[in-house]
């Protein structure tokens, strides 16, 4: 039965389902979105005014959620932030993913070889976002940590997650004339950044030294699922500007192989031609 009705669903248009949505949630939801790295406080009456909302079905909202750990009280018992009911979920659902959990002991096994920090980032819409990470034990402290996520036009990782788009792709994820800059190597156009993805795709791999943090560099490869389909970037974090050239292409080979490894525990199996390639 719950196997039919699923079908069911998934046929409908937006129009039939929104029969069925409940307000209340949507709403409750809502409210959950509005709380970001820029706004990590909000007060009631700044949500009713996000939202379009009437306060008094805010407050109850947030009492609700707030009831459920979903938000809290922050210091001055005015404004609101996310609860660790949030945190709780996002673990969960991160636990959840079959991605996280093989790509643990790949990620501590190179972290253990290269001893530098590895890590794995998935693409949601415009960000990376980072989902399992083997930190190494040294002196750098990286600000990345489980759920940063970053814009994906403007770093190693997201060239990585977007390498197999196409220009249309592209474009119907980018509109702008302009893509935002954060630093002086992100591409200023969507042409731009399609130039620099046909080369990472080609090459298999990116090395970039100092490109999102000017003293950090990074090596990065695409994970593959069982389509075919780029489904992680699996990547190191060198704790310098530039990667001494000794060490270059052992690093490349390594993080390479690694993703090929995950990529095959995903079900991926790669095109003859692609693997006489990598050999």
């Amino acid at each position: 039965m719950r196997r039919a009705v699923a079908t069911g669903n998934a046929g409908m248009s937006s129009k039939d389902t929104s029969k069925y949505s409940v307000p209340g949630l949507e709403r409750g939801l809502r409210i959950l979105t509005e709380f970001t790295r820029r706004t990590p406080t909000l007060t009631a009456p700044e949500l009713a005014r996000r939202l379009d909302v009437p306060r008094t079905t805010v407050f109850r909202l947030l009492v609700t959620l707030e009831s459920l750990g979903f938000v809290e009280k922050a210091n001055n018992g005015r404004e609101y932030q996310l609860g660790t009911a949030v945190l709780k979920l996002g673990f969960e659902y991160l636990a959840s993913q079959t991605l996280t959990e093989l790509g643990r002991p790949i990620l501590e096994r190179l972290r253990d070889e290269l001893n530098y920090s590895a890590n794995l980032v998935i693409r949601d819409v415009r960000d990376v976002v980072y989902v399992q990470k083997a930190a190494a034990g040294s002196i750098f402290t990286s600000s990345v940590h489980i759920g940063t996520r970053l814009p994906a036009h403007a770093t190693v990782l997201g060239r990585v997650l977007l390498s197999h788009h196409s220009l249309h792709a592209l474009r119907a994820l980018y509109p702008e004339e302009q893509l935002q800059p954060y630093g002086r190597h992100t591409p200023p156009t969507v042409e731009a950044l399609y130039q620099l993805l046909k080369a990472d795709r080609e090459r298999g791999y990116v090395i970039a030294e100092g490109f999102f943090e000017s003293n950090i560099s990074t090596v990065a490869a695409p994970v593959f699922n069982q389509e075919g389909l780029v489904a992680a970037a699996l990547s190191i974090t060198v704790p310098d500007a530039r990667i001494p050239e000794p060490q270059r292409q052992a690093l490349i080979d390594s993080v390479v192989a690694a993703a090929a490894q995950l990529s095959e525990c995903l079900d991926y199996r790669a095109p003859a031609s692609t693997a006489r390639h990598a050999g």
